[in-house]
């Protein structure tokens, strides 16, 4: 029996939905919240994030401000504008899209922009706020793999979850997530020792390694939610997750797609950490 597809483009959509009727409300009070995305180079993949986030912004009726700055922007320059983003009170999120040219440094930047302006929640003051169960802004990718398991009706309490990967972005603040949800979590790694004995205990499987269908159906143990953060480009051109998807919906119960699963989620997200930050 096949697995139920967890559709994240719907998800997203209706989430989308309650964002736009919220800022509406606040806009009929003379209220409008702001973000603001800053693009530093010409990497073709970091410009289509950028023009989606745009997009999403005017969407659901965002002041929104794209800043564009060429690749030879310096780290003052760039430290500059962040100062003047924090300081500009029509703007309640800050985003600088990663990664950066090479002669910049990501960490002093991450570091600059205001803790409660940080949407992409990469400040270190916002992680260790979530890391002692204080309110925050949460990571965007990770929160919206919370939301997509919760949109099944699964109950975390309890259950054993597995996550594989440990970057800051994705599998450290997912793990946490998990934690605050009362689900037992284990985070797995390039040095675990006998990946499939762990994942093949898992309740909730949460895939981060970047690295093509890493985790196969015979990994999966029957009837587990599977969420895929993974999106890696084929030489093909075809665009696959962590998780082979094919041998896994024969042994999942939920499982998101590779696209159309977790990444329409972290847009979302950000719009709604911008919408908290603005009400904040």
């Amino acid at each position: 029996m096949s697995a139920k597809i967890i559709d994240g483009k719907e998800t997203a959509r209706k989430l989308r939905e309650t964002i736009k009727t919220q800022v509406e409300n606040l806009k009929a009070k003379g209220f409008t919240p702001g973000l603001a995305v800053v693009l530093v180079g010409n990497d073709p993949a970091s410009q289509v994030y950028v023009g989606h986030k745009e997009k999403a912004c005017k969407e659901v009726g965002f002041h929104s401000e794209v800043y564009r700055l060429p690749e030879t922007t310096s780290q003052e320059e760039l430290l500059k504008l962040i100062d003047n983003l924090n300081n500009d009170k029509n703007i309640h999120g800050i985003l600088v899209q990663l990664p950066l040219p090479g002669h910049l440094n990501e960490k002093e930047v991450i570091n600059k922009i205001s803790p409660v302006k940080d949407v992409d929640g990469f400040h270190p003051l916002s992680a260790g706020a979530l890391f002692v169960g204080e309110k925050s802004l949460v990571p965007c990718t990770p929160k919206g793999c919370i939301h997509l398991i919760k949109e099944t009706g699964f109950d975390l309490q309890g259950k054993k979850a597995v996550v594989v990967g440990r970057s800051n972005i994705v599998g450290k603040p997912v793990a946490i997530l998990l934690l605050n949800e009362n689900a037992t979590v284990t985070i797995c790694h390039s040095r675990t020792k006998n990946l499939k004995a762990e994942l093949l205990e898992a309740d909730v499987v949460v895939a981060a390694v970047g690295k093509p269908n890493f985790i196969t159906g015979d990994m999966i143990k029957p009837g587990a939610v599977v969420i895929d953060v993974g999106i890696n480009r084929l030489d093909n051109g075809k665009l696959v997750g962590d998780v082979e998807f094919e041998t896994a919906k024969e042994k999942a119960g939920w499982i998101t797609p590779v696209p159309g699963g977790v990444g329409p989620m972290t847009i979302a997200m950000l719009l709604q950490n911008t919408l908290e930050a603005a009400q904040s």
